[in-house]
């Protein structure tokens, strides 16, 4: 009797989430192991080539470029975006309930279309924009901010004030999950503030930790569409990425130099959440 309950629940499971796969198997798998054929044959030959296509895009210059750029812009905006984001989740989990009532306006640059973060990018950083009347106001030159080393910096902003938010309403909702009775006895026992914090929520919050920096990498490519559509194909160099060089090699039908750079892409990707998911395990199990 039990086992054909148990059954039934598989069965009913899989009915619910059978559509889900096939999707992914269809729309996404499917696509992406051509891709990974693809990155083994010539372009326009079709001719199987080996490694060649894997050796031009490590030799090419606009890809040196372009993983620089992504690897620099991942390793300061993570990392910020986690701490600032904490940071914000704590004040406003200690403030009183009816303060709360706030943190959905944290979710608001999320809610604005592409088109008018780029509106205001150009009327905040344009050569003739607010910040360049400023300056010249205070006595300087105007800048042309998105074609100088500033704009590297701008795309950072960007990408932070889109996403701090949203990390920051998964940071509340895992310290809703801690009991206040484990504080409370922390508490009769002596520990300050800080102690409460490193042996308590910190241990606590690594499940929502680890959710948050997978998303955040994840959310980090998306930052594309801001840079494309007020620089182009071709923005300054500081804000070349990964996204822009596909984009142009898509253009360009340079289909091979294409796959083969977007599966060292996603290995890489696959990579680092697997390391970040042993290291999880490991903290947790410790």
């Amino acid at each position: 009797m039990w086992q054909n309950k148990k059954k039934n629940e598989w069965k009913v499971a899989l009915c619910f989430l059978l559509p889900s796969l096939l999707g992914v198997m269809i729309f996404i798998m499917l696509p992406f192991m051509d891709v990974i054929r693809r990155s083994f044959f010539g372009a326009m030959s079709g001719k199987f080539v080996g490694i060649k296509n894997y050796s031009m895009i490590f030799q090419n210059e606009a890809f040196k470029l372009a993983s620089g750029n992504t690897l620099k812009f991942i390793a300061i905006c993570i990392p910020v975006l986690v701490i600032t984001s904490l940071g914000l989740a704590l004040l406003i989990n200690k403030l009183n309930k009816s303060a709360k009532v706030f943190k959905m306006t944290f979710l608001l640059p999320m809610a604005i279309p592409v088109a008018s973060v780029v509106l205001l990018w150009q009327v905040l950083f344009h050569q003739n924009g607010l910040l360049s009347k400023g300056i010249i106001a205070l006595g300087g030159q105007s800048v042309d901010w998105m074609k100088s080393d500033w704009a590297f910096w701008i795309l950072i902003l960007s990408y932070l004030w889109r996403n701090i938010g949203y990390d920051m309403v998964l940071w509340l909702a895992g310290l809703s999950t801690i009991s206040p009775a484990i504080y409370e006895a922390a508490r009769v026992d002596g520990a300050n503030g800080w102690q409460q914090f490193t042996k308590i929520t910190i241990p606590q919050l690594l499940p929502t930790l680890f959710t948050i920096v997978v998303l955040s990498l994840l959310n980090s490519f998306k930052v594309f569409r801001e840079a494309y559509l007020i620089a182009g194909d071709y923005p300054h160099d500081s804000m070349y990425m990964l996204q822009h060089l596909f984009n142009n090699w898509f253009v360009s039908l340079d289909i091979d130099k294409l796959s083969a750079a977007a599966t060292i892409v996603s290995l890489v990707i696959f990579i680092l959440i697997l390391i970040l998911q042993k290291t999880w395990v490991e903290d947790e199990e410790g």
